[in-house]
């Protein structure tokens, strides 16, 4: 026979009358009485008095002999009053209050000429100790009752389920308990679920990711009739949104013979989060058919998909939506509107639907933070900051990543000093924002000492914190510590974030081929799982790789591959697509970069400014200028970028196009809000100076609103190779070596400019200066791609296996073509020797071995592709012309300043390079 035991109560109320059990056995007692099925009336709820009664007060209820008096008895049993004593203070957060009236309770209960509904007064316990968040004290009052109903146990599972943290707890036996448990539990002791028990399971399940235990639910919902109800199907909603169980969701949806605005609301947000964007705004529209109502959730949902996919026409009929409804300044609303406005409008968006805010949290001032720092409007950004009227470690944390975002590296740097200082909580995000701004900074001493402090205070080295440590040190020039870091990497996910960094860092050394290596080596040990690590970032990276080497046959097989796993044509990100047409464009099959452009579902200005770029490499200006034509037409914002492209592009039109190019120049700030930089003003002097307005130059450069940069001045001195002017090219060299006086290529250009003139002495001397500052000058290299194997040459190289051949063929060709008017130009030798070994100089430039050798393994017909790391010589460049016209081979050569297409002894660039 089970031993009766009153509700359990905290030690700092217990008295020995009723912790201890024997003391009990007379009188009825909270756990002595009739169980929850007599109980058929819902407990009375009276008003509540003017005041709150003291536990003084209470005194009066205290079990003592009955007194005469005249009055008659009141109303109500006294057990009514206690009640409403317990309601009152749960109102009014009274635990004082509520904890004495609950020991009354205890005693009341031992005696037996008062009787009280034990349930009923047992759940509002329980319901008052949830309300103060006192869990166990909860669990105790459950566990002390000797018939618990089913309302008993939902109260307790509820507020279990409901916890942020987790749902286990501990009792004073040390066991663990948890919502599931309490269920088992209610089940085993024969009690029958309801609606509501089974939505707070359900809420424990998708709290607590248990889709197994969310199936059973779902089993016995359908075995005891409660499938019907419409709250527990709308948490079963919910449940499977959460457990990748969209379809049947959608299944369950369907068979719902009743639906509210929550059923749509849970259909929307679970299509949402699967990124299916467009179903979420055809169901939308279904609700509307319906002649459902929607709330603020529904349209901040769908606002999402907008802001993540769906872009700015269904994120503007939302907005309509929102004003039809009179929702627009609801909070959620509002703060989702930010968001959307940060991506696709404007800052006056964002400032006009803030100031309209009659209420503002501080998610929403943060939202215009991040918006401002997206703009690039540092300045305003600090001063939402500032005022901001609170502020959490998210608001910090957005800081510093928009200081990131801004390249404000010493900004970032700063401001994670001062919340370490002020001993803010320093996140995981903190610690990433920090590392990032370093690697902005590329100070090598602050990498070591940031990962030191990493390590130091015991922070755990998630793949977060380690991919940010690898790219750190890939942009501090620290590529051996990366390689180390990437070879201890043993977390299961975000592995492409630490690969993509790695595959980077072989780029900025200078060797694409490295990184398509790597990529290759992991490709085949994760095979077949290969696509597990394939984001957008590292198909991108690769692809990259393709275009620097001009490895096209490889650039299509990871075409294929971003087909197949459909991320080539994404609806809402065009990463991989912009990044295939730069590649084919960099490989010189602008018809490809063409097809892929117009295969893409959705444009950016990055798209446009990489078809762009890929007809500028190729001298075709005006086709530059159609497609900018084309791209205002359909209502594209240019970037910087476009405007220094199109600006660059009326330097290789047909005819002189300086008017369209001041043009476009002077409407910059008026018609796009873009203030003229550097590379603005490089382009202008490009064309101004092919086009002989070098009087224009001297006043477009003195007339800058800021000090001209090194870009400038670099950009003068090389449209004075094309175009001779001594005066402007000396003063180029002289602005240029006072700006960057530490920059190797500003040695390596004053050596080859003394040089040219003949003045040895002193380009030997700037070498000299270079050499013992450690500046070491790019080897000048050439290289063609032949059986999947990039073929590098060097200049007077002979370290190819095939070095006899290219030698010996090269020695005929430049024999014949010589025959037929070729000359060495020994200008281009800038070393001090004498002529006939300048002669042999030319002959065996990097340029000259590569199109031997492609020549050589390439079948008749075919185009001979080369590419170079520097600017092709005007030796080479003759000598090109005259060997398409011997060997009757059409030649491709790509520098680094563009295209020369050799055909017929004629050059695509038309000499203008």
């Amino acid at each position: 026979m089970a031993t009766n035991t009153v509700p359990l109560l905290p030690s700092s109320i217990s008295s020995s009358s009723f912790t201890n059990p024997s003391k009990l056995k007379r009188k009825p007692s909270l756990s002595f009485l009739p169980p929850a099925s007599h109980h058929t009336s819902a407990p009375l709820v009276i008003s509540p008095p003017q005041t709150l009664p003291t536990v003084a007060s209470l005194s009066l209820y205290k079990s003592s002999p009955l007194i005469p008096h005249p009055c008659p008895p009141p109303p109500h049993p006294p057990h009514v009053h206690f009640l409403s004593f317990l309601r009152l203070a749960i109102r009014h957060k009274n635990l004082s209050l509520f904890r004495a009236v609950h020991a009354l309770l205890a005693k009341i209960s031992d005696n037996s000429d008062h009787t009280i509904d034990v349930v009923v007064a047992t759940n509002h316990l329980i319901l008052g100790y949830i309300s103060f968040g006192l869990l166990t004290d909860a669990q105790k009052v459950l566990d002390g009752m000797s018939e618990p109903n089913v309302i008993s146990f939902s109260l307790l599972i509820s507020a279990y389920a409901n916890q942020e943290s987790t749902s286990k707890h501990w009792n004073c036996d040390g066991g663990s308990f948890s919502s599931a448990s309490l269920f088992s539990r209610m089940r085993q002791l024969g009690i029958h679920p309801n609606s509501f028990s089974l939505v707070a399971l359900l809420t424990d399940c998708i709290r607590n990711p248990n889709p197994l235990l969310g199936h059973q639910v779902h089993a016995l919902a359908i075995k005891s009739y409660l499938n019907s109800s419409l709250h527990v199907s709308n948490a079963l909603l919910r449940m499977y949104s959460k457990f990748d169980g969209i379809d049947i969701m959608l299944s369950l949806f369907d068979e719902m013979s009743e639906r509210d605005t929550s059923s749509w609301n849970a259909v929307l947000l679970g299509l949402v989060e699967e990124r299916r964007y467009q179903e979420a705004f055809d169901q939308f529209l279904e609700m509307k058919r319906s002649g459902i109502s929607w709330d603020h959730y529904s349209l901040s949902t769908l606002l999402t998909a907008a802001t993540e996919g769906l872009g700015v026409f269904h994120g503007k009929a939302i907005h309509a939506g929102a004003l039809k409804s009179g929702l627009e300044l609801d909070m959620v609303v509002s703060t989702s509107l930010l968001e959307f406005y940060r991506k696709y409008g404007s800052v006056d968006d964002m400032v006009d639907l803030f100031n309209k805010m009659p209420a503002k949290d501080i998610t929403a001032w943060n939202a215009m933070l991040n918006g401002f720092m997206d703009h690039g409007l540092i300045d305003s950004a600090l001063e939402v900051f500032d005022k901001m009227p609170e502020r959490d470690s998210i608001t910090f944390n957005s800081l510093l990543t928009g200081f990131c975002k801004n390249g404000e590296g010493n900004q970032g740097l700063d401001l994670f000093v001062e919340m370490f200082t002020k001993r803010m909580p320093i996140s995981d995000f903190s610690l990433i924002g920090c590392i990032n701004a370093i690697a902005i900074i590329g100070d090598r001493k602050q990498s070591e000492q940031i990962h030191g402090f990493v390590v130091k205070c015991g922070c755990k080295l998630g793949p977060r914190i380690h991919s940010a440590l690898i790219d750190m040190y890939v942009k501090c020039g620290r590529t051996e510590n990366a390689h180390k870091l990437f070879e201890k990497w043993s977390h299961e996910e975000d592995f492409n974030f630490a690969l993509n960094s790695v595959l980077s860092s072989y780029i900025r050394a200078g060797h694409p081929e490295k990184t398509l290596n790597h990529y290759i080596s992991c490709f085949k040990e994760f095979e077949p799982s290969s696509f597990l690590f394939m984001d957008e970032f590292v198909v991108a990276t690769v692809v990259g790789a393709c275009a620097a080497l001009g490895f096209e046959e490889m650039g299509q097989q990871m075409h294929c591959l971003a087909a197949k796993s459909g991320m080539a044509y994404a609806d809402s990100d065009p990463t991989i697509a912009n990044a295939i047409v730069s590649m084919y464009a960099k490989c010189g099959n602008l018809e490809h970069a063409r097809k892929v452009f117009d295969q893409m579902v959705c444009h950016d200005e990055v798209s446009w400014n990489a078809l762009m770029y890929g007809h500028l490499l190729h001298g075709q200006g005006d086709r530059v200028l159609d497609l900018w034509t084309e791209m205002k037409r359909l209502g594209f914002k240019p970037d910087t970028l476009t405007l220094v492209l199109v600006i660059s592009a009326c330097r290789y039109t047909t005819s002189s196009s300086v008017s369209t190019c001041h043009e476009i120049f002077l409407s910059m700030k008026n018609l796009y809000n873009i203030e003229p930089t550097d590379e603005h003003y490089a382009a202008m002097v490009e064309v101004l100076g092919f086009w002989g307005y070098f009087d224009e130059i001297d006043k477009l450069i003195s007339n800058a609103p800021f000090n001209p940069g090194a870009l400038i001045w670099r950009s003068l001195l090389e449209i004075c190779r094309l175009k001779p002017n001594p005066v402007l090219a000396k003063k180029a060299m002289q602005n240029l070596v006072a700006l960057e006086p530490e920059d190797e290529a500003t040695y390596i250009l004053a050596s080859n400019l003394y040089a040219a003139s003949s003045r040895w002495y002193c380009s030997e001397r700037v070498r000299e200066e270079m050499r013992s500052k450690g500046m070491q000058k790019i080897p000048v290299s050439s290289w063609l791609i032949h059986n999947n194997t990039v073929h590098r040459f060097y200049t007077r190289d002979r370290t190819h296996p095939q070095s006899k051949d290219i030698y010996s063929g090269l020695d005929v060709l430049i024999l014949e073509c010589m025959k037929n008017g070729y000359e060495p130009d020994t200008s281009f030798v800038l070393h001090e020797v004498e002529e006939y070994q300048k002669k042999h100089f030319l002959f065996y430039h990097s340029a000259k071995l590569a199109v031997m050798y492609g020549i050589l393994v390439t079948a008749q017909g075919n185009v001979v592709r080369v590419m170079k790391n520097v600017r092709l010589c005007g030796d080479c460049h003759s000598f090109m012309k005259l060997l398409s016209i011997y060997t009757g081979r059409e030649i491709l050569v790509r520098d680094t300043n563009g295209f020369h297409f050799f055909r017929n002894g004629m050059c695509s660039c038309r000499d203008s390079r």
